[in-house]
């Protein structure tokens, strides 16, 4: 009777009529996933709300800089997802995948040591009635995007695969499991810039790597005179660059004339043969707003520069547009 009432105790179902918790509030699944060993990231993340509605966000990103970013929602009413939602939270409190009660075997707030190039995967549950929130993180193994995460070698504990199988099941009934990340096999880079005015007249796709047999002064120069006409004499430092091992990417358009045009570098996907690598891909998006949003008139020159880690000879197929939401 005790633990009936008390608020402390866990037990196998719901005490006493009270809702399981998190039937009212949302899951969110995190999945981790280092890139090149450990100077870059891949980070997934997919919140869904008790009434069907869901969003996935994921990042890229190189040596503590972040990449790019993209946000995507349920195509559809949430109410299309809300059918599943009770299962998933059914199956974490009483079902195979049980996260609570007496006889779970799950610590929560661990901060496991996942090993290089290892996976780790999240599981947050807030219950909006109660105002709690529980968290438990395991390690994935070699899962390079939440698409592939597998129960098998999960760790560190004997409960880890529970976790990933809360993840498999929120990605399978939220994205679904055949779903690609936009990021999908990229290499990892980070953002040294990004905006819509450059001073550097530059209105087409270029880059600066020094050739593997030079010391990288040359390409230093000229990358240093790109800065300067970049930044308009501003006298804001250049980035420091490894010409040994990284290269600079700048995707850009030229002019347009409604503001909310925006360039992202979006993939770099490296090519070639069972043999060798024979160059890398670079992926560009010009976005542009959406139909009705009617965006002012601007004269506008978007532009990105990245680093990323030194490849083959880069290059750069056609721009790709991208229709966005107004207020994206």
């Amino acid at each position: 009777m005790f633990c009936g009432i008390s608020a402390g105790c866990e037990s196998t179902g719901p005490p006493n009529g009270l809702l399981r918790f998190g039937s009212e509030g949302e899951v969110r699944i995190t999945v981790e996933v280092p890139l090149q060993g450990d100077i870059g990231w891949l980070q997934q993340v997919v919140t869904w709300s008790s009434d069907g509605a869901w969003k996935l966000f994921e990042q890229i990103g190189y040596r503590g800089a972040t990449g790019d970013e993209n946000l995507s929602r349920n195509p559809g009413l949430p109410v299309h997802y809300a059918a599943q939602y009770p299962s998933l939270i059914q199956l974490l409190n009483d079902g195979g995948a049980k996260v609570f009660g007496v006889d779970s075997i799950l610590e929560p707030n661990l901060e496991p040591d996942c090993g290089v190039g290892k996976t780790r995967v999240t599981l947050q549950i807030y219950d909006s009635r109660r105002e709690e929130r529980r968290e438990w993180t395991r390690c994935a193994g070699d899962a390079s995007t939440l698409r592939n995460v597998k129960t098998e070698g999960a760790g560190p504990d004997t409960g880890a695969s529970r976790i990933i199988q809360a993840a498999i099941k929120i990605r399978d009934w939220t994205v679904g499991s055949d779903f690609l990340s936009v990021y999908s096999g990229s290499l990892p880079y980070g953002t040294l810039d990004k905006g819509t005015e450059t001073g550097s007249g530059v209105d087409s796709l270029i880059w600066f790597r020094a050739p593997d047999d030079a010391d990288g002064a040359q390409t230093q120069d000229r990358f240093l005179a790109f800065w300067d006409s970049h930044t308009a004499g501003s006298g804001r430092a250049a980035p420091e660059i490894d010409w040994a091992s990284e290269m600079v990417l700048v995707g850009a358009v030229g002019v347009r004339e409604e503001v909310g045009d925006s360039v992202e570098v979006r993939r770099l996907l490296l090519i070639g043969n069972d043999e060798r690598v024979t160059g890398t891909r670079i992926e560009i998006v010009e976005r542009n707003p959406g139909d009705f949003c009617a965006p002012a008139r601007r004269i506008v020159r978007p532009y990105h520069i990245v680093v990323a880690p030194k490849t083959p000879e880069p290059f750069y197929p056609e721009v790709r547009a991208e229709r966005v939401p107004c207020g994206t």
